[in-house]
């Protein structure tokens, strides 16, 4: 499962290999690494087994017989919907959601479905429900989160990729931590049917071992469906066409700067960022330094008045399915405490923080507008140690906040909107993947796609392999 999706494809559709022997190879994988890695929440071998018996040579869909996994907040017709949540129950899902649909659609046999914490709070993967999700790269660390499950998946080759998303870096952190490319697409690029009209801060995606993997799979699942309260602009071009060009110069801003007063950053971590701004001008970029108007007080709190709330929703339309209000003993103590604050705040509050985060936002992109992209270090930590950031310890908000310090630099873009990439360009002298994040202009996915290839093209990392 190590080699493109293109390739993959291609040999189903040549006939060289069946889409029953590929999803076998898959699945066999999975069975073998899943007791070491834990990526994944349910494995569905009959349903994949069946899908792939359906497939047959010559098939026109662009990726039939790849196997692919969903993360378990996307609803998969057949299978548990969980969002790593006790209070779901082992409810099945009834219906697919807009991503599962489109990835069906293209011929994708789904395999199953991830791990994540519980409701996509941490970016760390080891909830009380699963347990531990383990990174290939060392079983001692976190691989990220929320979408941990996923990217454990792709970096142990249970799987080429697999399907996450990001409401506050769920896809670019866990990409970081595993070596792999995630993409958090434009607000409003991929639909949130049928559950959401609009989200400020959710975008779906998928985590890639390569950029035009990346941009193959944002052509698939981008557009609106009826009923979307917003969406963004389309594109002049397919994503896969824009990654493939070499871009011109271009202006680009390098920064450190946190925007959490109270983190610290790694040295590595900072070194990669500014390493990338040189390997950035060395292809004939124009780099400089930036001091961007991010470093806000409080900027956590205004943060969590909208990522709470939000997350509440989840709970309280779990306790509506399970018929009853949500308790304690349904959840871990971190849930808890984000439950009760969110109950506290009034819909004046509520809706006064969602203005300051909205005009927070428009400085930031105001003051961008000068540059076509922003460089910046992917996590201001290394991967942080199984239990470090514990959801069931005696103080959940405290854990809340470090887990702020420890990927400081990605939420602005679920706050501003903008596309933001994470890349793994270095290695640390232990061998571990280092990645820096690239922001792009608004809408601006395929300069941003185009900027990746030719930072991939001139440091390759996809022949890397995680020791698991």
């Amino acid at each position: 499962m190590f080699c493109p999706v293109t390739e993959l494809a291609a040999l189903v559709r040549d006939g060289e290999l069946s889409a029953r022997e590929l999803v076998d190879a898959a699945l066999e994988r999975i069975a073998a690494l899943q007791p070491a890695v834990n990526a994944f929440a349910d494995v569905d071998a009959d349903g994949a087994r069946a899908a792939a018996d359906a497939i047959a040579p010559g098939d026109p869909r662009p990726f039939a017989g790849v196997p692919i996994a969903v993360k378990t907040n996307r609803a998969v017709r057949g299978l548990r919907l969980t969002v790593g949540a006790e209070l779901m129950g082992d409810r099945v899902a009834t219906y697919d959601h807009n991503v599962t649909r489109r990835l069906r659609d293209a011929g994708f046999v789904i395999v199953g479905t991830t791990t994540m914490p519980e409701w996509g709070i941490l970016p760390v993967t080891e909830g009380r429900r699963f347990g531990p999700t383990r990174n290939p790269w060392d079983l001692e660390l976190t691989p990220g989160g929320s979408s941990g499950g996923s990217a454990a998946a792709v970096a142990a080759g249970m799987v080429a990729l697999a399907h996450g998303n990001d409401g506050g870096g769920s896809l670019r952190i866990p990409a970081a931590c595993c070596g792999l490319v995630g993409l958090k697409p434009q607000r409003g690029r991929i639909s949130l049917a049928p559950e959401a009209g609009e989200q400020l801060l959710v975008q779906d995606g998928v985590l890639t071992r390569t950029t035009y993997e990346t941009a193959l799979l944002l052509d698939l699942l981008a557009g609106p469906e009826p009923g979307d309260a917003s969406w963004a602009p389309p594109p002049a071009e397919p994503f896969a066409i824009a990654a493939g060009r070499t871009p011109r110069a271009l202006r680009i801003g390098v920064t450190t700067v946190m925007p959490l007063l109270e983190a610290d950053l790694d040295r590595a971590c900072g070194q990669a960022a500014r390493d990338a701004g040189d390997l950035l001008a060395g292809l004939g970029h124009e780099v400089v330094e930036v001091v961007p108007p991010w470093r806000r007080p409080g900027l956590l709190r205004l943060f969590s008045a909208a990522f709470g709330p939000a997350i509440c929703a989840q709970i309280a339309t779990a306790g509506q399915l399970a018929g009853r209000a949500p308790q304690a003993a349904d959840m871990e103590a971190l849930s808890w405490a984000l439950w009760k604050a969110s109950k506290a705040i009034d819909a004046v509050d509520a809706a006064q923080a969602s203005l300051q985060l909205h005009a927070f936002g428009r400085s930031v992109i105001i003051w961008s507008a000068s540059y076509d992209a922003i460089v910046t270090p992917a996590l201001a930590q290394p991967p942080v140690p199984i239990g470090e950031l514990d959801p069931t310890g005696p103080d959940p908000l405290g854990t809340f906040e470090r887990s702020g310090h420890f990927t400081p630099y990605t939420a602005i873009c679920n706050i501003t909107g903008n596309p933001a990439i994470s890349l793994p360009l270095f290695e640390r002298e232990n061998g571990l993947p280092l990645a820096v994040q690239v922001i792009g202009r608004p809408a601006g996915e395929g300069a941003l796609l185009a900027l990746a290839a030719q930072l991939e093209q001139a440091r390759p990392w996809a022949h890397r392999r995680a020791p698991v």
